[in-house]
């Protein structure tokens, strides 16, 4: 049974920073992309970033370019999301999920595309 536990979330003030990590089990971790996606209430889950630990390939939303930094440490089948330079608009919910393509595929950053989802972990900025 394909499992992810996400964690690190917490409270920080604008300007800090938070690691969250997703720890997997279940699955061939290095086979599959893991994402980061991000959710307040009233709107649509959006894509973070996601990475294929297969070779480190990654990919970034707009909005966290150079603050955010996605990595993978294979021996632990987690992935951790840093998160430095936050802000108020980063509060949300935070997802870790795999990506539903085939191994090693090139992932997208759509929801749609990923089919097993954590818990979340609540981030909140304050200004």
């Amino acid at each position: 049974e394909v499992q992810l536990v996400e964690s690190g979330g917490g409270l920080v003030q604008a300007g800090g920073s938070l690691r969250l990590s997703c720890a997997a089990s279940g699955f061939s971790f290095g086979d599959y992309a893991i994402g980061w996606f991000r959710q307040v209430p009233g709107k649509e889950r959006e894509g973070v970033s996601c990475i294929r630990s297969s070779d480190g390939n990654t990919y970034y939303g707009d909005f966290v370019k150079g603050r955010f930094t996605i990595s993978s440490d294979t021996a632990k089948n987690t992935v951790y999301l840093q998160m430095n330079s936050l802000k108020p608009e980063d509060t949300a919910k935070y997802y870790c999920a795999t990506y539903g393509g085939p191994p090693f595929s090139i992932p997208t950053s759509r929801v749609l595309d990923y089919d097993h989802w954590g818990q979340g972990t609540q981030v909140t900025v304050s200004s």
